[in-house]
C-alpha cells in the first residue's frame, strides 16, 4: 500500500509544481508560499478532525514535538526556496533540481537513520543525479 501512497504523492507533487507556476505569475513568492501553506494547514487539520485523531495530540512526547517542529521549519524553508525558484525559473528545470532531495535523503538516511547503503542505492542515486544534470544543463 505504501507504494500507492508514494506514487500518489509524486502525482500530486507534479501537479503542485505546474499549478504553482501558473499561480505565481505577478505574485510575490513568499505570499504564494503563505497562501499555499494556509490551504495545506486547513486541509491537514480538517483530515485530523474528520478522522478523529485530534485526541492523539496528548500522546506526543517532547521528542515527537521537537522533530516535528524541526521538520516543519525545514518544510517551510524548502517551500519558500521552491516557490522563489519556480517564480524565476522554468518548472522543467526547477523540479528536477528539487528532486535531488531524493539523493540527499538517501545519504542522510544512511548517516542518521542507519538505513542500508547498498550498490543499488548508490547506482540509483547516481542515475538520479545524472538525470538531473542532463535535464537541467
Amino acid at each position: 500500500m505504501w507504494i500507492l501512497y508514494a506514487f500518489l504523492s509524486a502525482v500530486f507533487a507534479a501537479l503542485t509544481s505546474i499549478l504553482a507556476k501558473l499561480g505565481m505569475k505577478n505574485v510575490n513568492s513568499n505570499l504564494g508560499t503563505a497562501i499555499r501553506t494556509f490551504v495545506v494547514l486547513l486541509m491537514a487539520w480538517g483530515i485530523v478532525f474528520i478522522t478523529g485523531k485530534q485526541k492523539e495530540i496528548t500522546t506526543l512526547t517532547s521528542k515527537n514535538w521537537k522533530f516535528l517542529i524541526l521538520s516543519g521549519l525545514a518544510t517551510g524553508a524548502s517551500w519558500l526556496f521552491y516557490f522563489k525558484a519556480l517564480q524565476v525559473g522554468e518548472a522543467s528545470k526547477v523540479v528536477p533540481i528539487d528532486k535531488l532531495s531524493v539523493v540527499i535523503t538517501m545519504v542522510l538516511a544512511f548517516v542518521f537513520l542507519g538505513e542500508a547503503f547498498t550498490a543499488k542505492t548508490v547506482i540509483g542515486g547516481l542515475l538520479i543525479t545524472i538525470g538531473t544534470l542532463v535535464l537541467v544543463f
